[in-house]
């Protein structure tokens, strides 16, 4: 086999890496007993009838290198025949329950509803791993209070939470990188597109990543019920594997429900042309049941922002510079806030283009309550200024009662300041002290040395996905590295043979090549094996034998 398909078989059969040194140790684990059980069990009932036939029409049987031109091997005939006979026996269940056309109305509606709820969770947990990243457990999952505060984020309850995740990150909206959950590059275009074109992001993504089994057994079903009706007919089909294969359909079957691809069971409109492979089509089909996009607002006296629908991407983006997400929904309410506002100063904002911003949208101009805040903010921002030194950073503030108070702020101990003149300084980098600043909520700016206040971002790792270890293509390349010469000869085939027979005292049949060209059968009872020679009891002349390797021709199991 070349190295790409070896390492394709090594993955289907599972093979780990324990205890295996050479070729003939993986094809020793491939031909072990419980290896064979685990991949007959994953094979569906039409291949394991196949092998039953002489020969067996099934490639896939060769390439789970559980037969040979069809033919299956010893091990693999052995273990079939420990199976009970009623194992493929029983009459194919009726066909699915077809989808009801009166109930499709219906069934769109309420996917349609459950796949603008996801799309929206997602940007959420993406917007909020842009804020904060999450922590990773060594275990596998996010660390508790991370999973509260994305799910708090998205407003779904906490067992959602990993569904969430992996629906982000299969559409790579968030990656895993150095243990923490962070959101991508492309996160940031997807957050641009339409509703629609999220959601058709993540579904598909969704799709792409299937198991190709998995997929085309879905796409087979679009058309019929799922549920306990497909569970039936997936037991039936892999009458050794069930279990397997129903935890995988019931894995999926729960993130095609928070997709929208099935209601209740049920494939809607949408979610059948995804499976057929026309996302057009299931773009069409979803767009009229999605709300209608608005770019108008409410901004009220509380400082809050209504948006009576789904606001635009583009607002929506701009709108969260400047507010904080409060409420998600169709009727979606944003917070303004001293914090929130000076965040959107800092990123160069200033009080008159905020003001553009909010009476462009708003349907009811900016309350009192709100322009003042715009104003207040504005003028104490940058009241307090972080820049480097020789020594590390420094803080100042004209206001010095302000300055005294950051001193003494026991959240800021930990930055070890001490006052020096009309300035505060640190042995840390000005970075840290600028964010321990901004999130103890004081108003915090950044400058150069010249006083021009510049903009910092949060350091975080590189985006950089940790890739899992191939153990599959580890083995090969080991083997074939340290595969020499000898390992592509028949002897060492050979050598192999004898010394299994040896360490199982097993008898074997040995054919051996005479002076005269002609070829000796001696049933023999292996007992060493060195110096190029086989030392062996022949079990039908009573005698000790030592034959030279280089005239053995064949071992083969004695009769």
């Amino acid at each position: 086999m070349g190295d790409d398909t070896l390492v394709e078989l090594l993955r289907a059969r599972e093979v780990r890496d324990s205890g295996i040194k050479d070729f003939f140790d993986l094809a020793d684990r491939l031909l072990d007993r419980a290896n064979v059980q685990l991949a007959l069990s994953k094979l569906d009932r039409h291949a394991l009838i196949a092998l039953g036939s002489q020969p067996a029409d099934a490639a896939v049987l060769d390439d789970l290198a559980l037969a040979v031109d069809g033919e299956a091997y010893d091990a693999v005939a052995e273990v079939l025949g420990s199976w009970p006979t009623a194992l493929l026996e029983g009459a194919e269940p009726a066909a699915l329950a077809p989808v009801s056309q009166v109930d499709t109305a219906l069934t769109d509606r309420a996917a349609a509803e459950r796949a603008f709820a996801t799309t929206f969770a997602v940007l959420e947990v993406v917007e909020e791993l842009r804020r904060q990243p999450a922590r990773e457990l060594a275990r596998g999952g996010i660390a508790l209070p991370d999973s509260k505060r994305l799910a708090a984020a998205a407003n779904v309850p906490l067992e959602q939470l990993p569904a969430l995740v992996a629906v982000a990150a299969s559409a790579q909206l968030a990656v895993l990188a150095s243990g923490l959950w962070l959101p991508t590059e492309a996160a940031s275009s997807w957050q641009q597109g339409s509703t629609v074109d999220r959601w058709l992001a993540l579904a598909t993504a969704w799709i792409e990543t299937l198991p190709a089994d998995l997929r085309a057994l879905l796409a087979e079903r679009r058309h019929s019920a799922w549920g306990e009706h497909l569970d039936a007919w997936v037991r039936w089909l892999y009458p050794a594997g069930s279990e397997w294969m129903s935890d995988r359909i019931i894995e999926q079957e729960a993130r095609a429900a928070l997709l929208g691809v099935t209601s209740a069971t049920t494939p809607s409109t949408p979610g059948t042309h995804l499976l057929a492979g026309d996302p057009a089509a299931a773009a069409a089909a979803i767009a009229p049941l999605f709300p209608r996009e608005v770019d108008k607002v409410y901004l009220q006296h509380d400082l809050t922002v209504v948006s009576p629908g789904p606001l635009s991407a583009p607002l929506d983006s701009q709108l969260r510079t400047l507010a904080d997400v409060e409420s998600r929904g169709l009727a979606t309410t944003y917070r303004v806030s001293a914090e929130s506002l000076d965040r959107a100063i800092s990123a160069g904002a200033t009080a008159d283009s905020i003001r553009a911003l909010l009476l462009g949208i708003s349907l009811t101009g900016i309350p009192q309550p709100l322009d003042y805040l715009i104003a207040e903010t504005s003028r104490r921002h940058a009241l307090v200024r972080v820049g480097s030194d020789a020594s590390g950073s420094y803080v100042r503030s004209d206001d010095e009662t302000l300055l005294k108070a950051i001193r003494v702020d026991h959240r800021l101990g930990s930055l070890g300041l001490d006052a020096h003149g009309d300035r505060l300084h640190s042995r840390l980098e000005h970075r840290i002290v600028f964010w321990a600043l901004s999130d103890a909520r004081y108003p915090v700016a950044a400058e150069r040395a010249d006083g021009t206040i510049v903009t910092v971002e949060r350091e975080r790792p590189a985006t950089t996905p940790v890739v899992a270890r191939d153990h599959a293509r580890e083995i090969v390349e080991r083997l074939r590295a340290t595969a020499g010469e000898e390992a592509e000869t028949g002897t060492a085939w050979l050598e192999r043979q004898l010394d299994l027979a040896i360490k199982a005292r097993i008898p074997v049949v040995v054919v051996v090549t005479m002076p005269n060209g002609t070829t000796a059968d001696y049933l023999l009872e292996p007992t060493g094996l060195g110096g190029g020679r086989l030392r062996a009891r022949d079990r039908k002349a009573d005698i000790e034998r030592t034959l030279p390797l280089t005239s053995i021709v064949e071992v083969r199991p004695a009769d």
